[in-house]
């Protein structure tokens, strides 16, 4: 059953931010792989914030809404009017309904600059070609311009013949779809995570209002 969009309103609450990661990446397709439980929502919840915080709105689709926990810290710097420029809407395993839902949405909606897909296909697994022809379908019926960020489980490499900690299943099919790869894994202690696009490694630290950059 899919669910209708959602607004999501945070109250404001004053956080400090410094040293906050920021995208650097220019690419409008970002295929995400992520450890399990390393956060991968939470990667696509701070890109939502700062969409929004300069102004852009935010379509947000996932098998389960994000931990309500969260919304307070990672959009405690916006205020509510500029939080309900995020909506979200449950997969509820139709994804083909999903995607023709934003597709109707990012067509009919203002200033939509950021669509995410969080956890869309299995955790685990070969992901289906029906789901990668949707995501594909997904990719060129928006405008170019608006950026799609797919958040999955990634899979390890059980020959040892590639360097990294996991990889993104699919990835042949992304990189020629136009994606960017990008993978997160945990780093060697704490709440230290590593994120690895176009073979360069950034480390950040999970903190309550986002990701910190590390030196």
């Amino acid at each position: 059953m899919l669910l209708s969009i959602t607004k999501i309103v945070i109250h404001y609450r004053h956080v400090t931010r410094n040293m906050r990661w920021s995208i650097d990446s220019s690419s409008h397709r970002i295929h995400l792989a992520v450890e399990g439980s390393v956060g991968g929502t939470t990667v696509g919840l701070h890109l939502s914030a700062d969409v929004i915080e300069n102004g852009g709105r935010v379509l947000w689709v996932g098998m389960d809404m994000p931990n309500p926990d969260r919304f307070p810290q990672l959009f405690s710097h916006l205020s509510p009017v500029s939080s309900s420029r995020f909506h979200a809407m449950m997969i509820a395993g139709a994804l083909d309904k999903a995607i023709e839902a934003v597709i109707s949405a990012a067509n009919t909606l203002p200033s939509v600059k950021l669509i995410v897909l969080d956890e869309w296909c299995e955790s685990s697994g070969k992901i289906p070609k029906k789901e990668l022809e949707l995501i594909s379908k997904l990719g060129t019926s928006i405008d170019k311009n608006i950026r799609l960020l797919l958040i999955s489980k990634g899979s390890v490499d059980a020959s040892g013949n590639r360097k990294g900690e996991i990889f993104a299943r699919a990835e042949n099919f992304f990189v020629n779809d136009g994606y960017e790869i990008w993978t997160l894994s945990r780093g060697s202690t704490g709440y230290i995570r590593k994120l690895t696009s176009n073979g360069e490694v950034t480390r950040l630290k999970i903190e309550e209002n986002g990701f910190q950059l590390l030196d």
